[in-house]
């Protein structure tokens, strides 16, 4: 589907709310494309991110599936608002045992108050990816509150 941004500075507003994320930063993770309803972010390998065997634990999948999601559907969101999830379900398809991690979301349905968005993480091992995981999130449009 073709979104319509709320306004202009969208993808701006994206970006410096990624940059304010400690936890994006401590992971290494990197935002590379910002559309209106889409999101797509990049988490490179690192041993700490791993679970016994070596693979990308499952948490680390699900946080960028969650944030890929969380900003897709913020790309759409109204300027003086902020973004919270409410509601996430993931499904691991295959272990995260790669290079890359790779998270792709789209929004479905775009609400006055509540957005839901898909998201696929594919991991790349060499030049091959596959998909190992998907998610759908529901996310809540908060709106700054102003005092008179």
């Amino acid at each position: 589907m073709d979104f319509e941004p709320k306004y202009n500075g969208f993808k701006q507003k994206v970006e410096e709310s990624f940059k304010k994320q400690k936890f994006m930063q401590l992971i290494d993770a990197k935002l590379i494309e910002v559309r209106p309803g889409y999101c797509e972010i990049h988490l490179p390998y690192h041993l700490e991110l791993t679970q016994q065997h070596g693979y990308f634990h499952a948490g680390v999948i699900g946080t960028i599936a969650d944030n890929a999601s969380g900003y897709a559907a913020f790309s759409l969101m109204e300027k003086d608002s902020n973004v919270l999830t409410v509601e996430f379900k993931l499904n691991l398809l295959s272990p995260g045992d790669g290079d890359l991690l790779i998270a792709k979301a789209h929004v479905l349905k775009s609400g006055r108050t509540l957005t839901v968005c898909r998201s696929e993480v594919f991991i790349r091992k060499g030049a091959k990816e596959t998909r190992c995981a998907a998610s759908q999130t529901t996310l809540i449009q908060l709106k700054h509150k102003t005092t008179d």
